[in-house]
């Protein structure tokens, strides 16, 4: 997974960078399937927006923006609109039905089939 950082008309220092690094790694534990993460730093005045960009393989990219006045919550605030994304689009995905998978709908009706076997026929 490729990590890149920019920034606009300012800089970020060296433990901010790895800072980022540590928490955009983190994002594959919600979804196995990024590819890549870009963040970008606009510093305008006393004012940060940050954006990240996040693209997961067979699927859009995920996007969120966020302006504040400190680089790090302002990345910390975006990435956690990030993460609600990533989860949302997992949730969707994912199969949520109640009914009982063919193997054990299977072996229900062979265990029904064996009970009925070992009992004595009752007369009518």
């Amino acid at each position: 997974m490729q990590i890149e950082i920019a920034c606009r008309h300012g800089s970020i220092g060296e433990p901010v960078r790895d800072y980022i690094h540590e928490k955009a790694e983190k994002l594959l534990t919600f979804f196995e399937r990024v590819t890549q993460i870009q963040v970008t730093f606009d510093f305008n005045g006393n004012r940060v927006k940050v954006e990240i960009l996040v693209d997961a393989e067979h699927k859009h990219d995920f996007v969120a923006h966020y302006e504040g006045e400190d680089a790090q919550i302002s990345f910390d605030q975006a990435l956690h609109k990030i993460e609600h994304q990533i989860k949302r689009y997992k949730e969707q995905v994912q199969d949520h039905r109640r009914d009982k998978s063919l193997g054990e709908l299977a072996e229900a009706i062979s265990l029904e089939a064996e009970n009925k076997e070992g009992e004595p026929e009752q007369p009518e």
